[in-house]
């Protein structure tokens, strides 16, 4: 079941939504009560970055591991010794937005050592609605590639497709179809499908039995001014 073990590791092509996912993901862990850090191991996009909401997970009482100051946007992984600290520590729950593509994922074959598989899921978020995943066949292959890069075998998966404000109750269905196939030609399990707060009743009487994953848009590019507004009540609920 999703995060059961101490280490979860988003990964996913750029505009999959595994950095929504796990921005909503350690804040919920946040408000259950457990003490949570947020890892920034995104070194492929230069936008839609975990670091990006620092204030609201801050405020939400997780610790985000990610470049500050001058370094903010940096491309370059000068966070790994710390990521390694916290990965020795063994306490409290650890979420990693990691990189984008497998170039991003041999980012995490540096934590190899430091690590185990029995504290890990790694899980690939799936939208098939981007350009590189919009089939199966496409979606297996990034599967191995990811795999080879970080020397961690994918766990399960997250079905998230979507088309931003354009994403339908039926687009989700279609997306959820689509990785329901790649679950079992892959032989891993569908750990849940993600949508945004509207979308939720709908899905939730239509996939009797699936988690639903409640998210609520929180991340924002840099250039963005406008102000985010605090959400009140529960980021996601797991049936």
């Amino acid at each position: 079941m999703l995060f059961d073990s101490r280490i979860t590791i988003f990964v996913g092509h750029f505009g999959s939504g595994k950095t929504e996912i796990a921005v909503n993901s350690a804040i919920t862990l946040a408000r259950r009560g457990d003490e949570v850090a947020l890892v920034d191991l995104d070194i492929v996009k230069p936008y839609f970055r975990s670091r990006s909401a620092r204030e609201e997970v801050t405020l939400e009482g997780v610790r985000l591991i990610a470049p500050e100051g001058e370094h903010f946007y940096a491309d370059l992984p000068i966070i790994v010794p710390q990521v390694r600290d916290i990965t020795r520590q063994g306490r409290g729950k650890v979420i990693m937005d990691a990189g984008g593509d497998d170039t991003g994922a041999r980012v995490l074959g540096s934590l190899a050592d430091v690590v185990t598989p029995a504290e890990i899921s790694h899980v690939l978020v799936l939208n098939f609605r981007r350009p590189f995943t919009e089939t199966v066949d496409a979606a297996l292959k990034m599967l191995d590639e990811i795999e080879a890069s970080s020397r961690l075998r994918v766990t399960g998966f997250i079905s998230n497709t979507h088309l931003m404000a354009e994403t339908t109750l039926e687009l989700v269905q279609s997306g959820l179809e689509l990785a329901r196939e790649t679950s079992r030609r892959a032989g891993r399990p569908i750990l849940a499908v993600a949508a945004l707060e509207g979308l939720v009743p709908g899905l939730e009487a239509s996939q009797p039995g699936v988690p639903v994953i409640r998210l609520t848009r929180r991340i924002k590019p840099p250039f963005a001014t406008e102000l985010r507004s605090p959400v009140i009540g529960p980021v996601f609920a797991l049936r």
